[in-house]
């Protein structure tokens, strides 16, 4: 039954990237179809007609303002057909960071199917490179928060919150999931416990009790799951004593919770006495191995700035592999990992060519004297003129592209803001690397950093902790402009394990080397123009990016979603981090910068 499945899936995956061009066009002719009538769509006088190249001159490319008031309207109760001819039946809510506030994004029940179809596929997959994991369980830690209404009753959760609770409820989603969830040591009532302690504790303790059955770990992102095993540093040894005396500590209210742990919670004073043997030694290196001894891979993402974080997971799983299986969003499903094994540089996602209608705005880079940066035409959301959007079959190897969708549930031309390099083909179907978000910038004057260029220059600065057994736990970043001029701001969180305090000297090296690693643009200001002052490193208080995490928590953000702002604009956010201010450098001199008329000579 497996194979049979397993077969059948692969060979899905072969027909789809063999005739990409041909479901591309079906697919947007579908989507037209069905909401041929709907006002969003009427407004821009498409008139019934699903031609492409009609859709391509009428339609706007937008962003999330575009549509805003067009959301709100549905959001506050107005059922007609607005932007999809189905009922929008609830909001997935995307991650907040940077902005502090969430988007709602509409959902279907057909949405839900199609998503469910292309997670059906992750299994098969996987099962090419790492046999039989269906005869253990996965410890992915999964945290929800609680559910909220729009003034129209519409419920707006997370992707993944609202997939869980269907699951538990839904005996049609059997095809696809084990609606007992005894495909993971965490019980559904514990995965769905709104308190994040008592969800987190609840999780651990269940994981550890099924310790040799698990063969797989992680969360949706890197940070996540990190941030388990920092629980776990914290709370082992209450963990321990539960699973000593087979009782469960009192901490955990929740009646659901303790019903569901209690049927898995059992006493063993060996088991209690091995996590707390491996616990107690110096070293955490390789841990999640020494406690989980079967397991083949951690599940998570690693892609974009959660790239950060592969030396931690490194550290304490001893290497295992790091999987990053498929690429989604709130908007919609985009592709799959298909080489889920490779290293985590060499993560690429193809395309699922059926998931929605994909276009993509080409992203120039230029580094020619004056210019490092994203450039791309964003004169008029509305002026179709200015936009030179490519299918899915004609992008370039080697090119990046802004991702733009158009999806069964309602959003049309959407940019979903992600910046995507070709790496390869598979048959007629490209395979993107993930580079960074586009939004998620560092601008004083002319100057542009994008995450992925910021990821780098703190990675190569922060190498200089490793002299002092220290390393860099956690960032963020701030274009500080309370004063003119302005400069960037990084804020550091460091883990000390060794005796040698870090010299003054070596943080001031650290503020040079991220300056030193930016592009021609921001040294020439710095170096020529004089138009923005010397950078500067905030080391914060251990736990600050806990707090920070706690903050966007407690305005709607996603426990699982979550991933740290790698530039922070909210002012609450850059109030909680300047309270927590241990100690801040500034880079002592200017950055090298050469004259593009010298280089030329050279």
């Amino acid at each position: 039954m497996m194979a049979d499945h397993n077969k059948k899936a692969l060979n899905f995956i072969e027909e789809i990237t063999s005739n990409a061009d041909e479901i591309q066009n079906r697919v947007l002719a579908e989507i037209l179809s069905q909401n041929t009538n709907v006002e969003y769509l009427q407004r821009h006088g498409i008139d019934g007609r699903t031609d492409k190249e009609t859709f391509k001159k009428l339609i706007p490319v937008i962003d999330y303002e575009y549509i805003k008031e067009d959301i709100d309207r549905i959001a506050n109760g107005d059922t007609s057909p607005i932007l999809c001819s189905k009922p929008i039946t609830e909001f997935y809510s995307s991650s907040a960071t940077s902005s502090g506030e969430s988007k709602l994004i509409p959902s279907t029940e057909d949405g839900l199917a199609k998503r469910l179809l292309c997670f059906s596929l992750l299994g098969p997959v996987i099962d090419q490179f790492i046999h039989n994991l269906y005869k253990g369980k996965g410890m992915i830690f999964l945290l929800m928060k609680p559910e909220s209404k729009t003034p129209g009753g519409l419920v707006a959760h997370p992707l993944t919150s609202s997939f869980l609770k269907k699951l538990k409820n839904s005996t049609n989603l059997k095809h696809y999931y084990d609606p007992d969830f005894s495909i993971y040591t965490s019980p559904i009532d514990a995965i769905l416990c709104p308190d994040w302690y008592q969800s987190m504790y609840s999780q651990l303790l269940c994981g550890l009790c099924q310790n040799m059955k698990v063969l797989r770990v992680g969360a949706i992102f890197a940070s996540g799951f990190i941030r388990a095993i920092k629980f776990l540093e914290y709370h082992w040894l209450l963990l321990c004593n539960d699973i000593r005396k087979g009782e469960l500590d009192t901490k955990i209210t929740d009646s659901s919770v303790r019903a569901a742990v209690m049927k898995i919670l059992k006493p063993d004073p060996n088991l209690a006495d091995f996590i707390q043997a491996e616990c107690s030694k110096g070293s955490w290196k390789g841990i999640i191995i020494r406690l989980w001894p079967n397991t083949k891979y951690i599940s998570t993402v690693v892609t974009g700035s959660m790239s950060q974080y592969i030396h931690v997971l490194d550290y304490y799983s001893d290497c295992l592999p790091l999987v990053s299986s498929s690429y989604d969003s709130s908007e919609c499903h985009f592709g799959l990992n298909l080489n889920p094994l490779c290293n985590p540089s060499d993560i690429s996602y193809t395309c699922n060519p059926t998931s929605a209608y994909f276009e993509f705005l080409p992203i120039n880079r230029k580094d020619n004297g004056d210019t490092n940066s994203l450039s791309h035409s964003t004169a008029s959301y509305t002026d179709n003129e200015n936009q030179e959007l490519v299918d899915l079959v004609d992008v370039e190897l080697g090119q990046e592209y802004e991702v733009v969708a158009t999806t069964y549930t309602g959003l049309y031309r959407y940019r979903v803001g992600d910046i995507l390099r070709v790496s390869g083909f598979k048959n007629k179907t490209p395979q993107f690397n993930f580079v960074c978000r586009n939004n998620v910038v560092l601008s004083i004057d002319v100057d542009k950093t994008d995450e992925d260029e910021l990821q780098k220059a703190v990675k190569n600065a922060s190498q200089n902790l490793l002299q002092f057994d220290a390393t860099l736990t956690d960032y963020t970043s701030y274009a500080d402009i309370s004063s003119i001029p302005g400069h960037y701001v990084l804020y550091w969180e460091i883990s000390l394990n060794g005796q040698t305090p870090i010299p003054h000297s070596v943080f001031e090296d650290c503020c040079f080397l991220v300056e030193e690693s930016l592009n021609n643009v921001y040294r020439r200001v710095r170096v020529l123009d004089k138009s923005i002052t010397p950078l500067e490193i905030r080391v914060v208080k251990n736990g600050t990016f806990d707090k920070l995490m706690d903050y966007a928590l407690s305005k709607g953000a996603s426990a699982s979603q979550y991933k740290t702002p790698r530039c922070v604009k909210h002012t609450p956010m850059i109030k909680l981090l300047n309270s927590n201010i241990v100690s801040s450098y500034f880079s002592p001199k200017y950055p090298t910068w050469i004259p593009e008329s010298k280089k030329e000579k050279n």
